[in-house]
């Protein structure tokens, strides 16, 4: 093989380990601890807090600290209809960022797989249905709009 070919290959092999190095895996697993609580919240936006400290709590370590920096790579808007039992019956994607899809699909599962959530005891038998705006960082972290630190 002539030094052309090694260079060419040297230059495919790099390109390859530093597009692999930039990708981000926008799902994890969440982590469930403890028996399931309920939420004695009155209105969705009580309940939406309720949610996101669930949410938080399942994906501990995908939480950025601190305020988020003034570029975020993807805002989310979803739209959650929770069942009497906490579980995530129906979750509408109101807005997404067209350039990373995946990052949609990703909040999405992340929402269902979460579940069940704080069982909603005061919306009675048909839940409740509340909205939350997703902060997602270029590395895969997010906060919630309901518990959000700020931005820079």
């Amino acid at each position: 093989m002539n030094r052309l070919s090694f260079v060419a290959a040297g230059a495919v092999l790099a390109a390859h380990l530093s597009a692999a190095a930039t990708e981000v895996a926008y799902f994890t697993e969440p982590v469930h601890v403890g028996a399931q609580r309920v939420s004695n919240a009155a209105d969705p936006k009580s309940y939406r807090i309720d949610a996101a400290r669930h949410i938080y709590a399942a994906y501990s370590s995908r939480i950025f600290k601190g305020r988020l920096p003034p570029l975020i790579h993807g805002v989310v808007v979803v739209e959650t209809t929770v069942d009497a039992s906490g579980y995530p019956r129906h979750v509408h994607l109101v807005r997404g960022p067209s350039h990373a899809p995946d990052v949609s699909a990703a909040v999405i599962e992340m929402i269902k797989r979460a579940g069940p959530l704080p069982a909603p005891s005061r919306f009675g038998a048909s839940g409740v249905r509340f909205t939350e705006i997703w902060l997602v960082h270029k590395d895969g972290r997010f906060q919630l709009d309901a518990l959000t630190e700020g931005q820079n």
